[in-house]
């Protein structure tokens, strides 16, 4: 017999890593937001920042500071060009691999 636990949504932070998309043109974001609020969570931030490992590390940063967000998730800047950074950028802010 399995029991029921009670749905607890969480906040959720999401971060869009390009040089070229903006919050009207963010298909991945849009996708994410869509996809996070129709399984019930919130999401309490949101913004788009370039492909620089600097500016990505102090995002994240900031936001695993604020007790207020539970979850980040990324997209963007995996490609193959040497400005696609978010890898290396989530990599400093691993606490454990």
């Amino acid at each position: 017999m399995s029991e029921e636990r009670e749905f607890i949504p969480i906040n959720i932070a999401v971060l869009t890593v390009s040089d070229s998309r903006t919050l009207t043109d963010d298909k991945s974001g849009d996708l994410l937001v869509d996809r996070i609020k129709g399984a019930g969570h919130k999401v309490i931030l949101r913004e788009i920042v370039v492909d620089d490992q600097t500016i990505i590390v102090q995002k994240l940063n900031l936001w695993i500071e604020n007790r207020e967000v539970d979850v980040i998730i990324a997209t963007g800047g995996t490609g193959l060009t040497g400005r696609d950074v978010t890898p290396e950028a989530l990599q400093e802010v691993f606490e454990k691999e």
